[in-house]
């Protein structure tokens, strides 16, 4: 306001380019007048006085993040207001400020594969620069899909009450889905098959062939399971030199993105799902591909090779220098 004023405008051009009243451009030029730059700071507000001081604060900060409780693991707003004197909802609130969240445990596991590098490289290079006239496709397998049918019929969500179903379950049976996911074009190509083994990973690769164009290289993004590495599977191929298989490193299947569409549809169809027998469990996710190769849409890949080695470089030095 006070520049705007300064550059010659009126109180009531300032205020409708800036939005505010006229009465209140009025007042801060007023008190830039008579204080000048002290006049621009907020005045002291009524009410109580702060209680909670910054030194509390730190405290509060300093004790979540150094070590728990030596009777816990972790610590609770009410274990943490009992050592500080403060009371459970500002342990909550200057939680909640700065993003801390005690209870909650996040899992990692680094790869100890020797070619760690190289194989991410290989793997980054095909996502974000593929060869040309050449088809990249993620391959893998979802194993044990059971197939659920709850005692009780599911209760529907209603206004502030989520949607419920029973506990217990009967279990039907099993089925593995096997995926093969197009990176240009996020097309996915998915059969089930009631055993997870070399002969049912061969079956699956015969189709995969005979759903792409026949001719035209292409590469294969696979995990290091042993169902891939059958003698089998390697001579079939052998058998057909357009494939070339691409493993990724040990303990780093988040690099396959078929990953994120086994993610896709157990949230979308398979968890919540309610199956009578593995029959409508393997229909469903036959009709859920159908519709999803209808508008699908490839994942895109951001994350450069530099990019994954340097934040995994980083995760290692700080594991290393973590004292128990």
């Amino acid at each position: 306001m006070i520049l705007a004023c300064a550059d010659g405008l009126t109180n009531r051009a300032v205020a409708k380019r800036l939005r505010v009243s006229s009465n209140s451009v009025c007042k801060w030029r007023e008190r830039f007048r008579r204080r000048r730059l002290e006049g621009l700071t907020d005045e002291p507000r009524p009410g109580t006085p702060r209680k909670v001081t910054d030194d509390h604060v730190m405290e509060i900060i300093t004790r979540t993040l150094e070590a728990p409780p030596a009777t816990a693991t972790q610590w609770s707003t009410r274990t943490m207001a009992d050592v500080v004197g403060l009371s459970k909802a500002t342990i909550s609130r200057i939680w909640r400020t700065f993003g801390l969240q005690s209870h909650r445990l996040d899992t990692f596991k680094l790869s100890a594969d020797p070619q760690f590098i190289e194989k991410v490289r290989d793997i980054v290079g095909l996502y974000l620069n593929p060869p040309d006239h050449a088809i990249v496709i993620c391959l893998d397998e979802k194993s044990q899909v059971q197939a659920l049918d709850r005692t009780r019929p599911l209760l529907p969500m209603r206004p502030g009450i989520p949607a419920r179903q029973s506990h217990d379950y009967i279990r039907h049976g099993t089925t593995s889905l096997f995926a093969a996911l197009e990176v240009a074009t996020g097309k996915v190509i998915g059969r089930c098959h009631r055993r997870h083994r070399h002969t049912e990973l061969l079956k699956f690769l015969a189709h995969v062939d005979a759903t792409l164009p026949a001719n035209g290289e292409v590469h294969v993004i696979m995990d290091n399971s042993s169902t891939h590495k059958t003698p089998k599977v390697a001579r079939w191929f052998v058998r057909h030199p357009r494939y070339h298989v691409h493993f990724t490193p040990t303990s780093a299947s988040w690099l396959n993105q078929v990953e994120r569409f086994f993610a896709t549809i157990t949230t979308q169809r398979i968890r919540r799902g309610t199956f009578d027998s593995v029959a409508a469990l393997e229909a469903a996710i036959d009709a859920y591909l159908t519709n999803y190769n209808e508008q699908c849409q490839p994942f895109v890949w951001t994350a450069s090779a530099d990019t994954i080695i340097d934040k995994v470089k980083r995760f290692c030095v700080r594991t290393s220098e973590t004292r128990h």
